[in-house]
């Protein structure tokens, strides 16, 4: 999925939850500490995803990345004749 379709996903699931966050609000009161800081959250949310958006809006992060192939064959072993193996120490050397 791209960064758009998962923020618009994002975004439905917030909506889904203020819609809910409204009717826990009607059956429960709104007036008690706990249902509001729910929503509070819930606002905050909204705001982090909008900002989101922007930020995706801004950096072209709903491009689709560009691939590179990169190939199968192996690698000429002649580039590696003059290098040690790494933490062995040289061919005609042994450790201490």
């Amino acid at each position: 999925m791209s960064v758009h379709d998962e923020l618009t996903s994002v975004q439905r699931c917030l909506d889904d939850l203020y819609r809910s966050v409204g009717r826990l609000e009607q059956q429960m009161g709104g007036g008690g500490l706990e249902i509001r800081r729910v929503r509070t959250d819930a606002d905050h949310l909204r705001e982090s995803v909008a900002l989101l958006r922007e930020v995706a809006a801004a950096t072209g992060a709903a491009r689709p990345v560009e691939l590179v192939t990169i190939s199968d064959t192996p690698y000429d072993t002649t580039l590696w004749t003059d290098s040690d193996d790494e933490g062995l120490g040289a061919r005609d050397r042994h450790a201490p």
